[in-house]
């Protein structure tokens, strides 16, 4: 990818300056990335499945004149260390810790795609007093997270490949499930952020383990959310159909915003990210000012 194709907005985000920090959750240390000022309300970025933090990295930066932004490598990813057992609960405990760790003045508002957002549902239903808000990208209820149905039918990433060199490596990455983006500088971003030099050769970060115990379909977990929370879909996208929003929508009491971004398939925040932008800033301005919603009692 040239400089001459690469738009100056996304240069002016990955050079923003930020922060690297390790901390200890239970045993394992997890990796993540901060930028802003301390003492600004807090926003935590949770990546989808086999994907890392720097998948934030180009966007984050773009709300911290208002916000304390950071992004974590869910334990089994990244540059996170390795657990013997994964589920939606331990990866919420490393959500908080990180949140912890940051030093937020307040609750934050936590944003996760897809896994990511599975992630924060559980989040958003055991712990949403220590929440400002969630905010659910593209991630489906009623059925398992894409990542996890190509995971448990072996195909995406039981048995990431090894290659002699980055460059062979980068051929080879795909973006689970299948789609079109024409992006292909934030494309090669991520895929540069997913790979490790070892002595056999280049491979990818995450552990192939990661799905084992990990399909399950929190649909009493979103309907018992315990704080503001938004659903935000991409428009094309074939993870979150119309359907699957309409009976997320449903289980949430019709009680939260559900936001379709125009053009976008399931990675949206790679294909449509000013439209991403645009539509959390928004959010987040309107929950600054507003006085939200008594929950239903259930």
């Amino acid at each position: 990818m040239t400089e001459s194709t690469t738009p100056d907005w996304f240069r002016r985000s990955v050079a923003t300056p930020y922060d690297e920090s390790w901390i200890d959750v239970e045993g394992t240390d997890i990796h993540y990335l901060d930028w802003g000022e301390r003492g600004r309300p807090g926003l935590v970025f949770v990546h989808g499945g086999a994907a890392h933090a720097q998948w934030w990295s180009f966007l984050a930066p773009m709300f911290i004149r208002r916000w304390h932004a950071v992004a974590l490598d869910l334990s089994g990813h990244g540059d996170s260390g390795r657990r013997d057992r994964y589920d939606h609960q331990i990866w919420s405990k490393e959500v908080l810790a990180v949140a912890d760790a940051a030093g937020f003045p307040g609750p934050p508002v936590v944003v996760g795609h897809s896994l990511g957002g599975l992630v924060t549902i559980e989040l958003a239903s055991t712990h949403g007093d220590r929440l400002a808000g969630a905010v659910i990208v593209d991630s489906p209820v009623r059925e398992p997270d894409p990542e996890s149905r190509e995971g448990a039918r072996g195909r995406a990433f039981r048995s990431p490949g090894t290659y002699p060199d980055e460059a062979t490596a980068l051929e080879h990455f795909r973006l689970i499930p299948a789609q079109p983006c024409d992006n292909e500088y934030i494309v090669d971003h991520v895929a540069r952020g997913s790979l490790k030099q070892t002595d056999a050769g280049w491979t990818w970060k995450f552990d192939p383990r990661l799905f084992e115990h990990t399909l399950v379909a929190l649909r009493d977990q979103l309907a018992s959310v315990q704080c503001r929370v938004a659903l935000f879909r991409g428009e094309l996208s074939t993870v979150v159909q119309e359907n699957t929003a309409a009976y997320m929508y449903d289980l949430m009491g019709r009680n939260a915003p559900f936001v379709s971004i125009p053009e976008a398939h399931h990675h949206l925040i790679l294909d449509q990210p000013l439209a991403f932008v645009a539509a959390l800033r928004t959010l987040l301005a309107d929950w600054e000012h507003s006085i939200p919603a008594r929950l239903p009692t259930k």
